[in-house]
């Protein structure tokens, strides 16, 4: 228990420290995007001062760990609200996407992995589906889903002082966009574990004996399978949250990764310190949960 403690506290440390230190290296602040190009260098100190960049690495470090510890994630710098309410509700925004996402990702990944386990054909197309960037896979969906056949918004913009409740079709083409190559990702994970499943002795005799296959999966590998699918099941669970930067950028959803993208290109620290935060103990958690699943099932 304690040897886990030390661990856990060591990696929280080692995040916040890596979070605040990457923040702090992006090139030009604050002071500077509000400013301008050509804007007065007494001007652009001036911000500086105002907004608290002038001050030591270290005291904004303290001052950042102090305020986490009340749970304060700041102000922004560019609009002066606090970070922690804005980050709810753009968090609250992206789990209507990333939620269905990851189990759509999650569910027809293993099963994928399973269908192509012993098909290196299809476990090559699989592969090379999971490869496709981001940015050509949502264009293609709006050409497609969007131009060709106007069953969906090319743009996934919420009605004006409504939610995504009152126009759930906005939600279908980010959804399709982060679970269609996580599905793939996933597969391509499990293929190796769910082929040597399919190999066992128990399982080929149980398809001898003519036992249906949907049986045969259902009560022979997937539960063989929750080990690996468990630690790759967590690991999209912070690759999705990440994942919604390209995707909400493109087609203008206003969730947590559309967050992230404007902060960055204005330089609002606070704000990529909480984005970049949230996702990591996202990750942790489910990390956490996820080797608690597979030693489970190691026993």
């Amino acid at each position: 228990m304690a040897a886990g403690l030390t661990r856990a506290a060591a990696t929280l440390a080692a995040v916040l420290t890596g979070v605040f230190l990457l923040t702090a290296l992006l090139p030009q602040d604050a002071a500077q995007v509000l400013a301008g190009h050509q804007a007065d260098p007494a001007r652009v100190a001036q911000l500086r001062a105002d907004l608290g960049l002038d001050r030591p690495l270290w005291e904004r470090f303290g001052s950042w760990l102090a305020g986490l510890a009340h749970g304060d994630f700041g102000r922004s710098l560019v609009d002066g609200r606090p970070v922690g309410p804005l980050l709810a509700e753009r968090l609250g925004a992206s789990a209507l996407i990333v939620v269905p996402a990851w189990l759509l990702a999650v569910t027809c990944g293993v099963l994928g992995a399973v269908l192509v386990a012993r098909r290196a054909t299809a476990s090559a197309a699989v592969a090379a589906f999971g490869s496709v960037p981001e940015v050509v896979l949502v264009s293609g969906l709006v050409l497609v889903f969007a131009t060709g056949l106007g069953w969906l918004p090319a743009v996934s913009l919420l009605p004006v002082g409504g939610s995504a409740w009152e126009a759930p079709a906005v939600l279908v083409l980010p959804i399709l966009a982060l679970a269609l190559p996580s599905a793939a990702w996933l597969a391509r994970s499990v293929r190796g574990p769910a082929a040597d499943v399919l190999g066992r002795p128990f399982v080929v005799d149980a398809r001898l004996r003519g036992v249906p296959p949907v049986r045969v999966v259902v009560r022979h590998v997937l539960p063989h399978l929750a080990g690996p699918a468990a630690q790759g099941a967590a690991i999209l669970a912070g690759a999705l949250l990440a994942g919604t930067t390209v995707v909400e950028s493109l087609l203008a959803y206003p969730g947590f990764g559309q967050l992230l993208a404007t902060a960055v290109a204005t330089r609002d620290v606070p704000v990529v310190q909480g984005v970049a935060l949230v996702d990591a103990a996202v990750v942790w958690v489910a990390l956490l949960v996820a080797d608690r699943i597979a030693a489970a099932g190691a026993r």
